[in-house]
């Protein structure tokens, strides 16, 4: 099986474009991004190149399935642009979550391309089991907001004075326990004009370097909290993205960054 490696602001992601799916996708997935064992990465992508809509499927380095990432559809942008032998494509993608149109220009390196995702419309996420849950989460701390959204991907989003001050390991699963389908947990904090500070625990993943479906969803929070306007900058551990949220004259919010090349692996398979 061939692979390519690529990571949208340390963000990683193996994709392989394959026929169809192969049914153990999710022991591949522990198998290959398996960082002392594996190749390493936070998720396995198949792709399936039909012309007009390539399809897109998820798997988290733990098995489970992802509706959609923000960070890997630019990834796979530029996977699918490599594969084809073109410098910018534009393409509806296939994902669990929807199509999602993506664009992408190779920069002046040839390892990075400026990618960009229509994430949809930013919608309502799904509720905790007690709408008190974050006062039993343990080393959470002073909490100034907080709420919950939905871009294909279950979010919730928490204001923090200091979100790099918080023990992901730690209150991540906490939290996660308190959603039936699981959670992506984001602590964010105003950096001032149209910035945020974005620290995340991802389901299926843990902790990351960033993540692009949280960064979407965390500027469209703090723009409904009053804190920035229509065009952020989210600034993660991995690295800085651009989101146009979204608004009545713009439904769906947009994702824009690097996506960057990392190398190609042929693994055995039996």
């Amino acid at each position: 099986m061939n692979l390519t490696k690529h990571h949208g602001l340390g963000n990683d992601f193996l994709i392989a474009f394959v026929e169809d799916v192969p049914t153990d996708a999710p022991a591949l997935a522990m198998e290959l991004c398996n960082r002392r064992t594996g190749i390493g990465a936070d998720g396995l992508i198949f792709g399936i190149d039909n012309v007009e809509s390539p399809v897109f499927r998820l798997f988290n380095s733990d098995g489970s399935s992802a509706e959609v990432s923000g960070n890997g559809l630019r990834c796979f942008v530029q996977a699918l642009a490599m594969r084809r032998g073109v410098t910018a494509l534009e393409v509806t993608v296939d994902t669990l979550a929807g199509p999602r149109v993506c664009q992408g220009e190779q920069t002046a390196d040839p390892a990075e391309m400026y990618a960009s995702a229509d994430m949809g419309p930013v919608g309502g996420g799904d509720q905790p089991d007690n709408p008190d849950f974050l006062t039993e989460i343990e080393g959470l701390g002073v909490i100034d907001e907080w709420g919950v959204a939905d871009v294909g991907n279950p979010h919730v989003v928490i204001r923090v004075p200091e979100p790099e001050k918080i023990d992901l390991a730690k209150v991540g699963p906490q939290i996660e326990a308190h959603f039936p389908h699981g959670v992506n947990a984001h602590f964010v904090r105003w950096n001032g004009a149209d910035e945020i500070l974005l620290h995340v625990w991802e389901r299926g993943a843990g902790a990351t370097q960033a993540c692009g479906s949280g960064a979407t969803v965390s500027a469209q929070m703090m723009h409904q909290w009053g804190h920035v306007g229509p065009s952020v900058r989210v600034d993660m551990p991995g690295g800085s993205v651009n989101v146009d949220v979204a608004t009545t004259d713009r439904p769906s919010a947009v994702l824009l960054g690097t996506a960057r090349f990392v190398a190609a692996v042929q693994v055995p398979r039996g």
